[in-house]
């Protein structure tokens, strides 16, 4: 029986890096689909759970992709309202790769942190999908997190959604510039950066210098990095008494964990993977 891999992206075309992953994580056909929207995407489902049954049922799944997390959960959460009784599959959502991306960071920082309970979490840059995603695991672990936007409109947006998903509490300040980033930085423990490709948003003297910073973990691996000073390479390594995590020392653990949750869709027709499960899986491979 093929292990058959539906994607249902939310962007005009389906992303070939999780159709990549999609492969080497074991399934054997791969079919996607662009543009899925929650009113498209039930004739879809539809064909996934009616067509085989019993155990052949586990060797088809759903992945949830695109850039908009917001447009991804909506889709997510069409797709599960259509199962009912034995008619489902497994289904895994990863827009914009937020869920494998902030559970790998948070996990190995977590790790090396032994705990974060009480910790002073800031998340720079953190409006987008793996923003958001960080700031509600490092939330979810007990620290208490400052989410940083340039504006403080968006950033208080992505509090409260955060907040009604995941039922934390999320502070957001706003830093349009170095001084105000600088500023959030002296005042916390743990810090992600997570904002576009070529945004730098902090100086090696700005995060060397921050006297109670102890953690740093960088999502963006083409340069300029988001923090300077750091090399995407790094994992775990210790610069300026800090231990820091860069893009690429995280992406390795983010493409284990693609591919281990792709598998694991395929062992039964009744796995939903979305950031709560996917960051349990992550923690034990950390």
């Amino acid at each position: 029986m093929k292990k058959l891999l539906f994607q249902f992206d939310t962007d005009p075309m389906p992303s070939v890096f999780d159709v990549v992953v999609g492969y080497d994580g074991g399934a054997d056909i791969i079919t996607g689909y662009p543009n899925v929207t929650p009113d498209t995407v039930g004739a879809l489902v539809d064909g996934t759970i009616y067509t085989r049954g019993g155990a052949e049922k586990k060797s088809t799944a759903i992945f949830v992709g695109g850039g908009s997390m917001a447009a991804g959960e909506a889709v997510f959460k069409a797709v599960r309202k259509r199962f009912f009784g034995p008619f489902r599959v497994s289904c895994m959502l990863d827009s914009n790769g937020s869920n494998t991306t902030a559970a790998a960071g948070v996990a190995l920082v977590a790790k090396a942190a032994g705990s974060l309970e009480g910790k002073r979490a800031l998340v720079l840059a953190g409006t987008g999908p793996v923003g958001m995603r960080s700031a509600a695991l490092l939330a979810k672990e007990g620290a208490t997190v400052t989410l940083a936007g340039r504006q403080l409109a968006k950033a208080q947006e992505a509090a409260k959604a955060i907040e009604t998903r995941f039922k934390v509490e999320i502070r957001a300040i706003e830093t349009p510039d170095a001084e105000t980033r600088g500023r959030a930085l002296a005042e916390a423990d743990v810090a992600f950066a997570a904002g576009a490709i070529g945004l730098e948003l902090a100086s090696e003297a700005q995060w060397s210098e921050a006297k109670d910073l102890g953690f740093i973990a960088d999502y963006n691996a083409q340069p300029p990095l988001g923090f300077a000073g750091i090399e995407a390479t790094d994992k775990g390594k210790e610069r300026h008494g800090k231990v820091v995590f860069g893009a690429l020392g995280i992406g390795g653990l983010k493409l284990k964990l693609h591919r281990a949750c792709i598998a694991r869709l395929f062992e039964s027709a009744e796995l939903v993977l979305d950031a709560e499960e996917i960051y349990a899986l992550a923690k034990e491979m950390a």
